[in-house]
């Protein structure tokens, strides 16, 4: 009796909700059948997702790290399904409002949708061959893999023929699939009335595009944001592989090389110029492979000491009363009397990641992007944070905002550091602006780390990234007497990133890690950059001091630049080895015909010397301008030196030769 009882009310509940779903379908029209699509390929691409977490459970599950890749892996596949579908739910709420031609709306959205999804299902459909190659998703490797179409074939039919057979299959069964989807739940008229319509259209747009961006954060979503472990392909799960694909060849767009705009040099006359210009003996470099890399005795010879690098944000020397800017550094300027105080030091661009490319690479400037946010650097590209790993240092990144911006987690993340201290996992935050964490909650941080990692035996070195001297200039009321008299200004907020940094060094000097530790203090790159010149090099000048127990009080007037740094840092911490970096090491004597500072900025590229200054520009003849008027031989051989520091990064690049 139960069971004839009940039976009625199943059937009814049944017809209850496919009435429903008909009638919301009937009502929506064709937009319905975009929703239908959108629901099943985030289906698609979560199961898919969820399989590639099975298979590499080994690494997956060894930090529970299956959680934070699907929800992350979600939000993702959101945007990446409302970049697509955005042109349908354009047109189609275009077509309702006008009552446009219903069979052409059908047509184009049917081909559209198809087409989309399909993509996503190949593109997942190759995703374990890849991984099994690469480690990777889809990348750049499949991108450049087209340019060679005859050569590619001939690979895939002879060694993959099992692979191309079944995602054929997966592919035509997808396309019979989406194909009686779209047949059975298209609807090509709705019962919306017509100021329905528009709001319809509204929030379907909204939606979309809040979808596409992922975030409400200063910049849209992107792997950086996304990535959370060290291992790679752990970040890459994440992702899906259309996405991966497609951010690939983003990338690639802004990877011109320098040879594009100064003209072309063979590798080898590139390299020969740059290891000559070093202050290495050429014999010394002897790895094919890496042909920058050569062997670096350090000059501290004690136990190997901890490096902190303090990096400021956009304090150019302008700033810096020491260096005959404002009187705004009074902290600074007493800590240069203390330590060994570079004052001709000159930045190698005009962003941030320009300045962590010089600091933590040691890599020559190029006319493209900085390293941290191209491709082929995301992972075995050579940072002293890998460096020191290996000389089993435990390797840091400190930052009050969210490291994801600029790409530099994801950067950090493949390339040696172990260990992001962000935003989130700071302990305590008495004051946040726009950027995150005041200077002071960095410090403080930064304080907290050192102390607790001076209790092991393992050494450490650590990035401490400031915020504070950065637009819109937000700091914590009553700390500095204001220097401009609106509080929140350039002037201002370099006078209280300052005043953090000397407390902070207030409690240092009295820490378990003082005597033990170098630091550097040094600025990524001034502030606002202008000027007529081809290269206003007075606005990359920046302050540099290296300053810890056992470093010597001198003022350092030689001409240097940033990617001079992490070679010295090196050899006064007394980590001796192998690596690729062509920077001077500074505790050595240096000739002078070898000092040398390098800058781009945009598409122009300055190299200066103590005699002379040579610019690079686009599809131009170079322009010396020196003290005295050089003979001709001697000018063509330092414009070829020029150029081959120019263009010598950008062959290291895209040959993976810098790691």
């Amino acid at each position: 009796m139960n069971f004839s009882a009940t039976a009625p009310l199943n059937n009814t509940s049944t017809y209850s909700v496919g009435f429903a779903i008909k009638k919301l379908t009937r009502l929506l029209g064709p937009v319905g059948i975009i929703l239908h699509f959108y629901v099943y390929a985030l289906v698609l691409l979560s199961i898919s997702r969820l399989a590639l977490i099975v298979w590499q459970a080994e690494r997956t599950l060894a930090e529970d790290s299956w959680p934070q890749i699907l929800l992350n892996g979600l939000r993702i596949d959101i945007s990446v399904l409302s970049y697509l579908f955005i042109i349908p739910v354009l047109v189609t709420c275009i077509a309702l409002f006008f009552n446009s031609n219903k069979e052409t709306l059908r047509i184009f959205i049917k081909i559209w949708l198809i087409t989309a999804v399909t993509a996503l299902v190949f593109f997942e459909a190759i995703t374990p061959t890849f991984i099994l190659e690469y480690d990777l998703r889809p990348n750049r490797l499949f991108i450049e893999y087209l340019i060679y179409p005859k050569e590619v074939c001939a690979m895939l039919f002879t060694g993959y023929k099992v692979e191309i057979i079944s995602c054929l299959i997966i592919i035509a069964l997808a396309i019979k699939f989406l194909t009686k989807l779209f047949n059975t739940h298209w609807q090509a008229s709705t019962n919306l009335p017509r100021k329905y319509k528009a709001a319809l259209a509204i929030v379907l747009i909204l939606m979309c595009a809040l979808g596409a961006r992922g975030t409400l954060q200063h910049r849209p979503i992107n792997p950086a944001m996304m990535a959370f472990s060290t291992d790679h392909l752990v970040n890459e799960l994440t992702l899906n592989s259309l996405y991966s694909t497609l951010f690939a060849l983003k990338q690639m767009q802004l990877e011109m090389s320098s040879a594009d705009f100064y003209g072309d040099m063979p590798f080898e006359e590139a390299l020969a110029q740059v290891q000559q210009a070093s202050n290495l003996a050429p014999e010394q470099y002897l790895n094919k492979e890496v042909p920058t890399q050569a062997f670096h005795q350090a000059s501290y010879k004690g136990k190997p000491k901890n490096i902190v690098i303090l990096l400021q944000e956009s304090l150019g020397a302008r700033y810096v009363g020491a260096l005959g800017g404002l009187p705004l550094s009074p902290s600074l300027d007493k800590l240069m009397t203390e330590g060994w105080n570079l004052t001709n030091l000159y930045a190698t661009g005009t962003r941030s990641v320009r300045g962590i490319e010089a600091i933590t690479t040691g890599f020559l400037p190029t006319t493209s992007r900085s390293v941290v946010k191209l491709g082929k650097s995301q992972n075995n590209f050579f940072t002293i944070a890998d460096f020191l790993q290996k000389q089993n240092y435990h390797t840091q990144f400190i930052y009050g905002g969210e490291s994801h911006f600029d790409n530099m987690k994801s950067f950090f993340l493949g390339n040696g550091f172990a260990d992001i201290v962000d935003h989130p996992k700071f302990n305590k935050i008495a004051f946040e602006g726009s950027w995150g964490a005041s200077d002071e909650d960095l410090y403080i941080q930064a304080h907290q780390e050192f102390t607790q990692l001076a209790h092991n035996d393992q050494p450490f070195f650590s990035l401490v990234f400031t915020s504070s001297n950065h637009t819109p200039y937000e700091f914590p009321d009553g700390k500095i007497d204001l220097y401009d008299k609106d509080k929140n200004t350039r002037n201002n907020a370099a006078k209280y990133a300052d005043y953090a940094l000397g407390a902070f060094f207030e409690k240092a000097k009295k820490s378990n890690y003082w005597e033990n530790t170098i630091f550097l203090i040094v600025a990524d790159h001034d502030s606002r950059v202008a000027g007529a010149e081809l290269v206003p090099i007075q606005n990359f000048h920046i302050p540099a001091v290296f300053i810890g127990e056992g470093i010597e009080a001198k003022k350092d007037i030689r001409l240097t630049s940033q990617i001079d740094l992490a070679p010295t840092l090196l050899s006064l911490a007394g980590i001796s080895g192998d690596h690729p970096m062509l920077g001077h090491d500074l505790t050595q004597e240096i000739p002078d015909n070898k000092l040398r500072a390098l800058m781009q900025y945009d598409k122009n590229f300055a190299y200066i010397t103590n005699t002379n200054k040579v610019f690079l520009q686009p599809d131009k003849e170079a322009l010396v301008i020196g003290k005295n008027t050089l003979p001709e031989d001697e000018k063509k051989s330092l414009i070829t030196r020029v150029k081959a520091h120019a263009i010598l990064g950008s062959k290291l690049y895209q040959n993976q030769a810098y790691k």
